[in-house]
């Protein structure tokens, strides 16, 4: 089984770092997936960058 190459970078330069910060945010580092859906990965950036993160919550001065 051959594996293409820009699926496996895609994977190592997109979805892994994005997998390490939804984990320090304080979500699921599975949603670090949506990047990979089409129109799907724009609002999930959006999500990321401007809500309340689950990790912050407990931290007023953050």
């Amino acid at each position: 089984m051959e594996i293409n190459l820009g699926i496996l970078l895609t994977l190592l330069l997109i979805v892994v770092p994005f997998w390490k910060i939804c984990e320090k945010a304080g979500y699921s580092g599975w949603l670090s997936l949506l990047l990979l859906i089409p129109l799907v990965n724009i609002g999930f950036l959006f999500f990321l960058a401007f809500s309340d993160w689950p990790r912050d919550r407990g931290n007023p001065g953050a």
